[in-house]
């Protein structure tokens, strides 16, 4: 079976938790999945920095991940995040995700010690061997310390099964190399936030973005603008989106997604420590920024 192409707006969605932070609370994603669906969003990006993989353990992501996958019943694209420091439960986790029905997997390298080159490419070579879909490598510099150029990434494309990339380095450089010189093979989507308006203007056909969880209408108005070639509108639109993004970029990214949520009243809980709550004052700023949305 051909895979279906992955494009549009893509939520990376939290997970949520109990009041307490101790237990999975299961129910809220099919909640929140309902909710996502009906902001017309295009697909939903699983355990991911937004969904806090490393404060889960290996159960609590694979139960995450199928409860994500069950809730959205194939109505939208899902990819399952997954990070893992070895090639073993990389692939136990990849084949766990294709095996519950995602439609794709977003893996980013090994993490803490990064590899050469040549282990990296082995790593995804293995990994993408594994499973019959798509993987989109997460490009995360600046927690992995894997760092690489347009090149290599491209090198990366020539690995079957290995189609997409999901840029988080914020290197706006490599990323127009990567979206005005395309290679058969490679797609690139954009994630970092605010790089959303200039990566669509170049072209990317998809964007992996946190906020879309929050304010899933209104992100994929943006995208709509852009489809319809209204840029004069698409500027309106991305004023308060920028303002949303530029917020997330300046503190824990799970810490800001989760406020958001609960203070648009849908609430998905805790994040889990080390991390804290938002300051009065950072609650106060990002509280005035979500009054500005348009559908509430």
């Amino acid at each position: 079976m051909t895979p279906k192409k992955i494009e549009g707006i893509l939520a990376a969605v939290p997970t949520p938790l109990t009041a307490d932070g101790k237990a999975l609370d299961l129910e809220n994603i099919k909640r929140q999945t309902e909710r996502y669906i009906k902001g017309g969003i295009h697909g939903i990006v699983t355990t991911g920095t937004t969904g806090e993989f490393p404060a889960l353990s290996v159960e609590e992501q694979k139960q995450v991940i199928k409860a994500y996958i069950n809730a959205a019943e194939g109505r939208i694209t899902v990819v399952s995040g997954i990070g893992c420091t070895s090639t073993e439960m990389a692939i136990e986790m990849v084949q766990f995700a294709e095996n519950s029905g995602a439609d794709a997997v977003m893996v980013v390298p090994p993490y803490y010690d990064p590899l050469a080159w040549k282990e990296l490419y082995q790593f995804y070579e293995d990994v993408c061997g594994s499973i019959n879909i798509p993987l989109i490598y997460y490009n995360l510099p600046h927690a992995t310390g894997v760092k690489l150029d347009a090149n290599q990434l491209r090198e990366l494309g020539k690995i079957k099964n290995f189609d997409y990339l999901k840029d988080t380095s914020g290197n706006a450089k490599e990323l127009t190399d990567l979206l005005t010189n395309p290679v058969e093979g490679l797609t690139a989507f954009c994630g970092w936030d605010t790089l959303t308006f200039f990566a669509l203007a170049g072209g990317a056909e998809a964007i992996v973005w946190g906020v879309a969880s929050i304010v899933p209408r209104e992100c994929v108005d943006l995208w709509d603008a852009f489809q319809a070639k209204d840029l004069d509108k698409a500027r309106r639109l991305w004023k308060f989106l920028w303002e949303v993004s530029d917020f997330m970029e300046q503190g824990s990214y799970p810490v800001g997604i989760k406020t958001g949520h609960e203070i648009i009243c849908e609430s998905v809980g805790p994040v889990r420590k080390p991390n804290l709550p938002l300051s009065e004052e950072a609650y106060a700023k990002i509280t005035t920024i979500l009054a500005k949305r348009v559908y509430k």
